[in-house]
């Protein structure tokens, strides 16, 4: 499975993969956000950023999987990127699972200056939601929980390509 994986990761296919799946993702998001109506909270915005994390991992991928060291920070990217979405949405869960005062999240976004991202495109990062509010759920679980699953299967994903580039592709034999 890891020469698999290390093949794949040399190759633009894979990246490309990683990339749709974000962006289906993203689709989704925004399909509930302004067709289903649902608001997202600051978390959510925040978790958002965490798959745009991951979509520019596969583009960086994308540009030139042979390269070693774009291959590395492809694959760094996306790792820390999943991390970033497991803590967030881990965070989201504890909140709607145990609301009080004291478990909270922010009121309004807080992006760098450089990069106000709800000031550049508000119908995609701008926050209106409570993060304790439970607005959707799908077999018994909320979107979080979901989205804890997600980041998840991200993460491992992205560790075992890190280990595989640490494993020596199996020469291909045409004849046996």
């Amino acid at each position: 499975m890891l020469c698999f994986l290390n093949s794949c990761s040399k190759g633009r296919g894979a990246w490309l993969l990683l990339a749709i799946s974000v962006v289906i993702l993203e689709l989704a998001a925004l399909y509930f956000q302004h067709v289903m109506l649902l608001r997202p909270c600051v978390l959510c915005i925040y978790e958002r950023c965490a798959l745009f994390g991951i979509l520019a991992a596969a583009l960086i991928g994308i540009i030139s999987p042979s390269s070693a060291f774009v291959r590395y920070a492809a694959i760094l990217l996306w790792i820390y990127s999943s991390i970033e979405g497991l803590l967030l949405t881990w965070k989201h869960t504890m909140i709607q699972f145990f609301p009080s005062p004291a478990n909270t999240c922010d009121i309004f976004v807080r992006f760098p200056d450089w990069l106000p991202l709800d000031k550049w495109l508000p119908s995609v990062f701008v926050a209106n939601g409570d993060c304790s509010e439970k607005q959707w759920s799908f077999l018994s679980l909320e979107m979080p929980q979901w989205l804890l699953a997600i980041f998840a299967v991200y993460f491992i994903l992205g560790l075992l390509v890190l280990i595989s580039q640490f494993v020596k592709p199996k020469a291909r034999r045409f004849f046996s």
